[in-house]
């Protein structure tokens, strides 16, 4: 009979030649633990050796529905004995009904299916630019982003990405780009001229350390775009497509955006992005200006198509509000008991927690707890479940915080975390201001 012990002991061993050839030939992008996940299920990653991980990081906001969720399944297995590839010359089957709802859910006109969330980055600067070229003279070139912001890795997304340390090794960038402090509508006032040709602004800033536009500054930011005849663009990779607990977050809002772009959960995992756009806008693109060899292929469009509709048939929506609501207070109450945690912030199931010190560790802490949590801008815990948690879930996440808060050794605040905070603070956060003091 074989030995369960040795097959064991073979399959372990065949997963460490994995972690050793992954470091020897990948490219030096990721700093990564030596662990291997090898399935999921729901919210729960089991790695190599069977261990389970509560998932509160969701691949980075991406897999909103959670691991084989069996109808993402079914439409996978399906489409992929039928069409998995056509070239955009021609129409495939799920491409036209995919856009269609799209434009439902966020009030624009028009879409184009990229392959990420930077391409469909790049398509809308692309879109600003060729639209004010078509109605304005050349100097109208300016596109305005906001500190803190992330955009994408590409040349035109790292442009308009705020942190230097994406921005400088890669100098020269691409020209015309400038930053307005965050939610500082006098600097927006100074700094939106008639060069402008597009306003670009995360809802819900992400990596930028879960901080969230203020009304008053997003409904500035509109009166400016439409007295300008510039492009408002809501970047909602992140936020987008019901974490917020509305389909994207701009929807608090009274005015809407001309350009929306969403990625990450769009395709349950799979790489599908899309930028979305009123017809004033859109319509500045015509056939061969833009383009896509992936874009939109059947089988990731299909997988979309079924993922709004889950979102819409069992409720994700309301869960994403109630158990983000449940996640809030859970925070706030662990706060209370942690004079590092200075600040709780987000909106539904992207919750952010500010500490007086670097990160880093308590992520450690919570991997070794069997929990996947992140850290943004060094001192920012970043919580970003998927949609389909439960509140048995939340409970079981803010014990297991609750733990990694009171065992984590406590190290000594950072530069750029005190930088962060020196931001919040000349926004006017008050709480903001409340962690410098911290910091010190």
């Amino acid at each position: 009979m074989p030995n369960p012990k040795k097959s064991v002991s073979r399959k372990n061993a065949s997963f460490g030649v994995t972690i050793r050839e992954a470091e020897r030939y990948l490219a030096n992008t990721y700093k990564r633990p030596k662990l291997v996940f090898t399935h999921g299920k729901g919210c729960t990653l089991y790695d190599q050796r069977g261990r389970a991980y509560l998932d509160f990081l969701g691949g980075i906001a991406v897999n909103a529905l959670g691991y084989a969720h069996p109808r993402l399944v079914r439409t996978l297995r399906r489409e992929a004995g039928r069409l998995t590839h056509v070239s955009n010359l021609f129409h495939n089957p799920y491409q036209g009904p995919l856009a269609r709802k799209l434009a439902k859910w966020s009030g624009m006109d028009r879409v184009f299916f990229a392959n990420s969330g930077a391409e469909a980055v790049e398509a809308a600067l692309k879109l600003a630019r060729a639209y004010a070229h078509s109605k304005h003279d050349a100097g109208k070139t300016k596109i305005l982003a906001l500190e803190n912001s992330f955009h994408g890795r590409t040349f035109g997304a790292v442009s308009i990405t705020w942190p230097e340390k994406y921005r400088k090794p890669f100098e020269p960038l691409v020209p015309g780009a400038e930053f307005v402090r965050f939610n500082d509508v006098a600097d927006l006032e100074a700094k939106f001229d008639e060069s402008v040709c597009a306003v670009i602004m995360e809802p819900i800033q992400g990596e930028g350390g879960i901080r969230t536009v203020s009304e008053g500054f997003w409904n500035r930011a509109r009166e400016l775009a439409s007295q300008h005849d510039a492009a408002l663009i809501a970047d909602e990779i992140q936020c987008g497509l019901g974490r917020t607990g509305r389909a994207f977050a701009y929807q608090k809002f009274a005015s809407q955006p001309d350009i929306v772009l969403v990625a990450k959960p769009l395709a349950g995992g799979l790489p599908l992005g899309a930028m979305m756009a009123k017809e004033k806008f859109a319509s500045a693109f015509s056939p061969g200006m833009h383009g896509s060899t992936f874009g939109g292929g059947p089988l990731v469009c299909a997988v979309a198509l079924e993922f709004l509709r889950v979102v819409e048939e069992n409720g994700l929506f309301a869960n994403a509000r109630d158990r983000g609501a449940e996640l809030r207070a859970g925070l706030e109450q662990l706060s209370g008991k942690f004079d590092f945690v200075t600040e709780i912030r987000g909106e539904g199931l992207m919750q952010g927690m500010q500490l007086t010190m670097d990160g880093q560790a308590f992520v450690d802490e919570a991997l070794r707890r069997g929990l996947l949590i992140n850290c943004t801008q060094q001192s920012t815990l970043r919580f970003v479940p998927p949609f389909i948690i439960m509140s048995s879930q939340v409970k079981d996440f803010l014990t297991r915080m609750e733990a990694v808060l009171a065992k984590t050794p406590r190290t000594q605040p950072k530069k750029a975390a005190v930088h962060a905070v020196r931001s919040a603070s000349r926004a006017g956060d008050t709480q903001g201001k409340r962690s410098l003091v911290a910091a010190r």
